[in-house]
């Protein structure tokens, strides 16, 4: 019985034309008609209805596994086409493509690294919850001609702040400390703040266990994680006592989570009430009402909507409205969170930068690595364009489009890119550690950030439409007639574009040479520089420990019996360091409207005996003069400045009283290498004095000689740490951002002559393969393999000098003005010059000779074998 019409017929005959091929639909529609029928004898219509969608999907299940190429959309087809011959050209070409690759990924991974280390920086402080209204206290004084700058301020400003101002939010105390630190018989010294409540919210602190201190609980204290980690263990820490420098107990309140490494209290392990140390400090309880006093720092949250510099512009004469004003004259000044870390050089009252200049130095270098690697790949592509000339031709000749073709090069050069991401992925993985250990961070690949992927995923297409943009263009632009009939011929002035970007590669990678050997002739240049005292041996150790200050005699006496010490002293700062300094200072001939800011250091009779301070004019502070306790000596830059040819028993009147000067001594290098010493003098005081300065004995090892000292100290001071500091290292450490930006220069530059060198070795090899017969005839006719090489060489080596003279120029330009940063300096010498243009005139000639050899030593019988 035939089955009444329906509308299931209908609506799978337009499922089946839509899913399959016309021929196909076409056998499969009287199939399904029958089935339909036979359903609905079996079971009725109703039924039927419910079970022909099964029976249409186990139908078409087959016809849908075998569609036709023609059944999907075209474009699709056409971009499985384009990746099917880029995998094709990849597979043939296994040389010019790991060449390629290699290139592309390692200048990706360069641009990568960098752009890790630049997030990193410009990241700094951004944990803050109201970062962008976060602000610090500085101040602007005027000693003599300029301005210095100064982030130190006194206590009376934040209470003039708060009550004053109404822009001000919020205002807070603070001041660090390194501190002896005691739990039980564990005892630690750490660097912390003592800090006023408010400051708590501004730095955002995420208190993971306990509570944080208020106004009331003075003697309480807040522990970093690792600290509480510890001092304690995996015990609970919260109530627990802590001794403080073995004066003041206080207990544990909460424990806070670390601040990351990109932060400027990073190294933050401690927070104190300020009550706690305005009761207990003897400076802070002098300072307290004192407007001269400058030792302590200040931080403010503004309201939203107030304008830091308006802001600034308020407070900046508020010492100098008052009663008394100094004459170093202040200008107080909020600095911003958001310029604390990269914008924190200032010169005679104007910001200039600071470590702003090397993240879009080396950003731009990163630019320039990627760069170079693209144009690699520009080279090679344009370069082995005959190869790909017919395919051109044929293509073109059969109907094929140009924007066609742009798009298949183009395909192939994204393909390559991404390739080359995954593998710049593989690379930054490996070398990110030792990366980390050379910029001192703790960075690492964000695998599960999205953005993360879809920065990688753009930065993949923006690489490859760069390095693909010139072939496309170029490949894209034969004339098919020209190609099929072979007169397609690579002439000379389709090279010129690719010879300049040869000597552009080049160009790029000597500059960066000279600039490597610049940066580390500068860093070795302070360092060579005398520093009017001896490091070799000489250590500190900081008096935390109040048993230190009562026992100098007897302790000093103990440490020379050991006969691993050749010298013991006191002084009021490290040998390292410059702190404290004052404008009340007059001699004879002194103009009375100037202000210089002399340095102060106080110091025991046997201070440069223990630190070896050379002598010019004078005699050395003696135990056999009781009038050295109103004694002077100076160095030679306070001498230049009081403009006195023979200083000698002449006068000084300082903080009150005559001081007589007996010697003079070599400028000693105490702060930063790079610049003029202060002007110093030196006086004996046992009372202002804070650390220890020892030399060790050269008779005794090192290792021998610490644990006599050691033993010494632990009978005096049996609570506190024997911590102490190398004073090379110490030194050495003032070196550190020069010499990191000295080794990533360095190994970017490397970086940039390999790639540079497998650009070189890929178009010499195309070269040669080229010039095969023409190789195989000079030889025939008597060119030996000194001939040929020269023949293969003469180009590059051309190119390699053109760079050379544009790049040492344009190194000379900027290297000029960087060293100007720094008044102790370095020259820039032509044998630096010179150098960095052989060492990359080598580079190429090593490159291009293998090719260049083993094209000369081929059999001309095999090479013209195929005429």
């Amino acid at each position: 019985m035939k089955a009444p019409p329906t509308a299931e017929p209908r609506w799978a005959m337009r499922l089946l034309h839509w899913l399959c091929p016309p021929h196909r639909a076409e056998e499969l529609e009287g199939d399904l008609e029958e089935l339909f029928r036979q359903r609905v004898g079996e079971v009725g219509l109703r039924k039927a209805r419910w079970r022909y969608v099964r029976d249409v999907l186990s139908l078409l299940r087959p016809s849908l596994m075998k569609r036709d190429e023609y059944s999907k959309p075209a474009t699709t087809t056409m971009i499985r086409n384009y990746l099917k011959i880029a995998f094709r050209n990849l597979a043939k070409n296994r040389v010019y493509s790991f060449i390629n690759m290699f290139g592309l990924a390692s200048g990706m991974a360069v641009a990568m690294l960098i752009g890790l280390w630049m997030y990193d920086e410009l990241s700094f402080n951004k944990q803050f919850k109201h970062y962008d209204r976060l602000a610090k206290l500085w101040q602007f004084v005027k000693f003599d001609v300029e301005k210095a700058s100064y982030d130190v301020l006194p206590i009376p400003l934040a209470q003039e702040l708060r009550s004053k101002y109404p822009d001000f939010e919020s205002v807070g105390l603070s001041v660090s400390r390194n501190v002896i630190l005691a739990a039980g018989e564990r005892k630690l010294l750490k660097m912390g703040n003592y800090i006023e409540p408010d400051v708590i919210d501004m730095l955002s602190l995420n208190v993971v266990s306990g509570t944080r201190f208020g106004n009331t609980d003075i003697n309480s204290i807040l522990l970093s994680q690792s600290l509480a980690g510890a001092l304690f263990g995996t015990g609970d820490p919260l109530n627990k006592l802590i001794r403080l420098d073995n004066k003041q107990t206080v207990k544990v309140a909460g424990v806070y989570q670390d601040f990351p490494a990109n932060n400027t209290f990073s190294d933050v392990t401690f927070l104190v009430p300020w009550a706690f140390f305005a009761a207990n400090d003897d400076g802070a309880k002098r300072d307290k009402d004192e407007w001269d006093s400058n030792s302590y720092q200040i931080f403010a949250q503004l309201k939203p909507g107030a304008d830091v510099g308006q802001v600034s512009a308020k407070i900046r004469d508020i010492r100098m409205k008052r009663d008394n004003p100094p004459g170093y004259k202040p200008e107080f000044f909020l600095h911003p969170m958001s310029k604390w870390h990269l914008y924190a050089d200032f010169k005679d009252g104007v910001n200039i930068g600071g470590l702003i200049t090397f993240v879009w130095l080396f950003g731009s270098i990163g630019v320039i690595v990627l760069l170079l690697a693209c144009i690699n790949f520009m080279n090679l592509s344009t370069a082995r364009s005959e190869k790909r000339a017919k395919e051109v031709g044929i293509r073109k000749s059969i109907g094929s489009l140009r924007s066609q073709l742009v798009a298949q090069f183009f395909s192939e050069s994204l393909l390559m890119a991404v390739l080359a991401f995954v593998l710049s992925i593989l690379f930054v993985q490996l070398t990110l550690p030792f990366f980390n250990q050379v910029s001192e961070k703790q960075m690492s690949i964000p695998w599960g950030n999205p953005l993360f992927w879809l920065a990688g995923l753009g930065f993949s297409l923006l690489t490859g439409l760069i390095a693909g943009s010139y072939p496309a263009l170029y490949l894209s632009s034969f004339q098919p007639i020209k190609v099929l009939k072979g007169m397609m011929r690579t002439n000379r002035s389709a090279t010129i574009p690719r010879r300049v970007l040869v000597g552009f590669q080049f160009t790029v990678s000597v500059t960066l040479i000279i600039g490597t050997i610049i940066v580390f002739r500068q860093i070795e240049h302070a360092k060579d520089r005398p520093v009017g005292y001896s490091r070799s041996g000489l250590i500190e150790i900081g008096m935390n420990a109040p048993e230190l200050y009562r026992h100098y005699t007897a302790l000093r006496h103990d440490l020379l019996n050991t006969g691993a010490v050749a010298g013991m002293s006191e002084s009021s700062n490290s040998i390292t360091e410059q702190a404290g300094g004052t404008t009340d200072i007059s001699w004879k001939g002194k103009k009375t409207d100037t202000k210089p800011l002399v340095m102060s250091n106080y110091v025991t009779h046997d201070f440069g005996q223990t630190v070896g301070w050379q002598l010019k004019e004078g005699r050395d502070f003696s135990r056999d003069f009781t009038t050295d306790s109103s004694a002077m000596i100076l160095n030679e830059a306070l001498v230049k400045l009081m403009g006195i040819r023979h200083p000698v028993g002449e006068i000084v009147r300082q903080g009150g009283r005559d001081y007589k000067v007996i010697g003079v001594i070599k400028d000693m290098v105490k702060e930063d290498p790079f610049k003029p010493v202060n002007p110093s003098f030196f006086a004996v005081n046992y009372r202002n004095v804070n650390t220890i300065n020892i030399r060790l004995s050269p008779k005794a090892s090192s290792h021998e000689a610490l644990a006599n000292v050691e033993q010494v100290f632990k009978r005096y001071s049996p609570d506190a740490p024997f911590d102490y500091k190398f004073v090379d290292d110490t030194y050495a450490r003032k070196f550190g951002t020069e010499e990191r930006i000295g080794r990533l220069a360095g190994g970017f530059a490397i970086l940039a002559i390999l790639i540079s060198c497998l650009g070189l070795f890929g178009l010499a090899s195309y070269m040669a393969e080229q010039r095969t017969k023409e190789i195989g005839i000079r030889k025939i006719l008597g060119a030996s393999v000194f001939n040929v090489w020269g023949l293969l060489s003469r180009e590059f080596v051309i190119l390699v000098a053109i760079a050379f003279c544009l790049a040492a120029p344009l190194a000379y330009y900027v290297l000029s003005d960087w060293l100007q940063n720094y008044q102790y300096r370095t020259e820039l010498s032509w044998w630096i010059f010179v150098l960095a243009g052989l060492g990359a005139m080598g580079v190429t000639l090593l490159t291009i000779s293998f090719q260049a050899i083993k094209a000369a030593l081929m059999d001309p019988v095999k090479s013209l074998r195929s005429e």
